[in-house]
């Protein structure tokens, strides 16, 4: 096991180049399966989810190629098996995104049930009613047993709500279906449009890219393709996080301008101002952070939502940013119960919050925090502890980094590249703190 031992207090300063969207290339990934000609997918991030994925084609016995850094080529030719690995689908959830691309192949698929961060209830059932919706049968046991033995069909869908995973789902099996498929109520993340961008280039049809509605003019049989993985605005909105809570200049390239406006948006009411430069984004130095209150003085609130609102995955982002800011602001993190829980962490090395109830947190800031031994819940709860541990006074000690590691890739060396002090040590080593 290893762990982080970050020395707080240094500015980060420099150019940071995202890496690829871990949400996107998961499901991405999982598109390989639809088709018998090789996929050629660049800039994948180099993450322990990815890796796992990759794992998990491998053993269903797609042959893999990595003829370059963060490029995978996937041959799904040889695939027959339609039962996922245990032990490998319990590490991601994401592991579930196999489901659709073996049932609108092969007409069957035994998933175990997935693995993931543990911040709340994550329902299959959106999943589960499309496949159905599709005239697959669904039974329950151990594993979850799917199956279509006419094939699926194409169909209206209705989703019971906005869930990326269950519209990727969809998706990965409507393109494989000769007919036109309706998905309603379809998330629209910036990870769900680059999914369908490239089962467009696979030879599938659809129309609604970025709307709550999306149709799908699917084909009996689809092409490889090769496929560019976008940045991913979830590590852009967390580096821009930490140039302000350390008062560093630090600007971000290559950037997909229309993903980061209700980011942009959000994080300059709790102070931190950007600006677009071309297809960079900087977060000038030497910010003076304070909450921007609502019209009239009432109390300010952060909250996620559906695409286009705010990402669920950067409200423990923004609340590490509130702790350095001045005022006060609630965090309303809407989708999931356990999310917030991480923040004791936080209270321990000095941050001023209270946890109002499992969805909302109230953060008063500025507070000068100290260095703390901690450990890492989730991969959005183990980031906002390294944010907080390179603004603190001291030394911090984040343990279970695999959790950070699932989501961000080489964060340790790419924070040393831009002045912080951050060291990966096994975690058997003792550091006063």
């Amino acid at each position: 096991m290893e762990k982080f031992v970050i020395e707080g207090g240094c500015r980060l300063s420099g150019v940071v180049v995202p890496a690829g969207n871990k949400n996107g290339a998961l499901p991405i990934l999982a598109a390989s399966l639809l088709t018998e000609q090789p996929v050629t997918i660049t800039n994948v991030p180099a993450i322990a989810d990815v890796e796992t994925m990759i794992e998990l084609l491998a053993a269903l016995g797609a042959a893999i190629d990595r003829p370059a850094p963060g490029t995978v080529t996937v041959d799904s030719s040889a695939v027959s098996d339609t039962s996922i690995d245990r032990a490998l689908s319990e590490r991601i959830r994401a592991s579930f995104l196999l489901a659709g691309p073996l049932l609108a192949r092969f007409g069957q698929v035994t998933m175990p049930p997935p693995g993931g961060d543990v911040i709340g209830r994550r329902r299959l059932d959106p999943h589960l009613e499309a496949f159905r919706s599709m005239g697959a049968d669904v039974v329950h046991a151990r594993d979850i047993e799917i199956t279509a033995d006419d094939g699926l069909k194409a169909a209206d869908i209705l989703m019971d709500e906005p869930s990326v995973m269950g519209t990727e789902n969809a998706l990965l099996a409507a393109a494989l279906i000769d007919g036109t498929t309706v998905i309603r109520n379809a998330a629209s993340e910036p990870h769900v449009q680059d999914l369908a961008r490239m089962l467009i280039s696979m030879g599938a049809e659809i129309e609604g890219i970025g709307s709550n509605v999306m149709t799908i003019h699917g084909r009996s049989e689809l092409a490889g393709c090769e496929h560019r993985v976008a940045p991913d605005h979830i590590e852009i909105g967390s580096f821009m996080a930490l140039a302000g809570v350390t008062g560093g200049e630090i600007r971000i390239t290559g950037v997909e301008p229309d993903d980061l406006r209700m980011i942009r948006m959000v994080f300059e009411r709790l102070g931190l101002a950007s600006r677009l430069e071309g297809n960079d984004v900087v977060v000038p130095g030497d910010q003076q952070l304070e909450i921007e209150e609502d019209w009239g003085g009432y109390q300010p609130k952060v909250e996620d939502g559906p695409w286009p609102a705010f990402p669920a995955d950067l409200t423990s982002i923004a609340l590490a940013l509130a702790t350095q800011s001045k005022g006060s602001v609630i965090i309303h993190e809407k989708m999931f119960e356990n999310r917030l829980f991480f923040t004791d962490k936080l209270q321990a090395m000095g941050a001023a919050i209270t946890i109002c109830d499992p969805h909302r947190a109230l953060v008063v800031g500025p507070r000068k925090l100290r260095g703390e031994r901690l450990e890492s819940p989730d991969i959005r709860a183990g980031m906002a502890m390294l944010i907080a541990a390179l603004c603190a006074e001291g030394i911090t000690e984040i343990g279970n980094i695999r959790q950070i590691d699932r989501g961000y890739e080489r964060i340790d060396e790419r924070i040393r590249a831009l002045g912080g002090k951050i060291d990966r040590v096994d975690d058997s080593e003792r550091i006063r703190v």
